[in-house]
């Protein structure tokens, strides 16, 4: 972490010729279970890792707000006046930010900012939510806006929402200012109240393995399959008026009246409500220390979303069967929206090494593509770190 803030300090220094007044360190995350149940009101069970994109920001006088790019060497202007989409993609999440700041009569004067991370992007470790909710953190802080932690995850999800343009749920943005070193979360979508429960990280090991396809959620299916879930809804609501998402459906109401839709939308609906239950009893073997039961999960998991919800892909596939029979391999899944990016698993320690070059040489042998492995930790939510 240190190389890295340092570059990024002196990267600021040489394109402000100034020192940052703040760095911010804002993380990544995992989802050990609770994928797309986030946009339909339902839990999931993320934990905030190790892997984090750091800001280094400062108040500048004329009004703009400039922004620039350690990773990808770029540098890009916003007019707060006139928030447009760049052809970079990356500045929307910025203009996204000081549009729902704006919206709420928060003023914010001229911005210097520098920032790079190594989180993976595009490898459904929600880097998008990441760099929303540290520019948002930084400028809470600097401006002493007074926004509330709870008010920062929902600035974070309108600017994907509203300015992005993808219809995420509020999972990533929640975990990334909540998270807690150590803990996982589990997130009532509806309520937004959450519980943290324990995860064993000197017996267990998190290892992300990375397809190397990455994905354009503004680009892929994802609002689709919202929009069908959506449509289930509706549909449903004929038959009991009190469902408002497919929280409130229960698999034996879904299966009463599964005449009424068609063979997708009853797929995409009965993944839904399972993996919420999934999550919930899942939430009990870690209080249990059942992590067996909770393995055991995730790959029923990555089945229902290769099956029913179809957003998984061929290599994410054959990374998860790959693992599932190997030794010390306690449950693996597809994580994020799907359409590439990540696997995760859970491995016991001390079997993560043979783990790692099994996995690496099939997925070489089946594809021709190098496998990226990231192993993570379970860290803190977004803070300003001390330099």
């Amino acid at each position: 972490m240190s190389i890295l803030v340092d570059k990024i300090r002196s990267c600021f220094k040489d394109t402000f010729k100034r020192m940052p007044a703040i760095i911010v360190r804002s993380p990544g995350r995992v989802n050990l279970l609770g994928e797309h149940t986030d946009y339909n009101e339902g839990f999931v069970l993320p934990a905030a890792i190790d892997r984090a994109v750091y800001l280094a920001v400062d108040e500048r006088q004329d009004g703009k707000i400039v922004v620039h790019s350690l990773d990808f060497d770029q540098k890009a202007t916003i007019d707060p006046e006139k928030p447009e989409h760049s052809p970079l993609h990356w500045p929307d999440y910025f203009t996204g930010v000081i549009s729902e700041l704006a919206a709420l009569n928060h003023t914010v004067n001229g911005i210097d900012c520098v920032f790079g991370g190594d989180i993976p992007v595009g490898a459904g470790l929600a880097s998008s939510a990441a760099l929303e909710g540290g520019f948002g953190y930084a400028l809470n802080n600097l401006f002493d806006l007074g926004i509330t932690p709870i008010n920062l995850v929902k600035i974070g999800q309108r600017a994907e929402n509203n300015f992005v343009g993808v219809r995420c749920g509020v999972m990533d943005q929640y975990i990334n200012v909540f998270g807690r070193k150590g803990r996982v979360i589990r997130l009532d979508c509806r309520s937004l109240l959450l519980e943290y429960y324990p995860f064993n990280s000197d017996r267990y090991q998190l290892v992300l393995c990375d397809t190397g396809i990455k994905h354009d959620l503004s680009k892929t299916d994802y609002n689709k399959r919202r929009q069908q879930c959506e449509a289930s809804v509706k549909i449903l609501q004929r038959f009991d008026t009190h469902i408002k998402t497919l929280r409130d459906v229960s698999m034996h109401f879904l299966d009463t009246h599964a005449d009424a839709l068609s063979a997708e939308l009853y797929q995409r609906s009965s993944f839904v409500i399972r993996e919420n239950f999934r999550v919930l009893n899942g939430c009990r073997d870690l209080q249990n220390q059942d992590y067996d039961a909770f393995g055991k999960k995730m790959f029923l998991s990555h089945a229902g979303l290769r099956d029913d919800f179809q957003v998984s892909i061929p290599e994410l596939d054959l990374l998860v069967e790959a693992s599932q029979d190997l030794e010390g391999v306690i449950g693996a899944r597809m994580m994020g929206a799907g359409f590439g990016g990540c696997t995760i698993t859970m491995i016991e320690v001390d079997k993560v090494k043979e783990f790692e070059r099994y996995i690496k040489k099939t997925y070489k042998q089946k594809t021709g593509k190098t496998l990226k492995i990231y192993t993570c930790s379970i860290e803190g939510g977004v803070s300003v770190i001390n330099v």
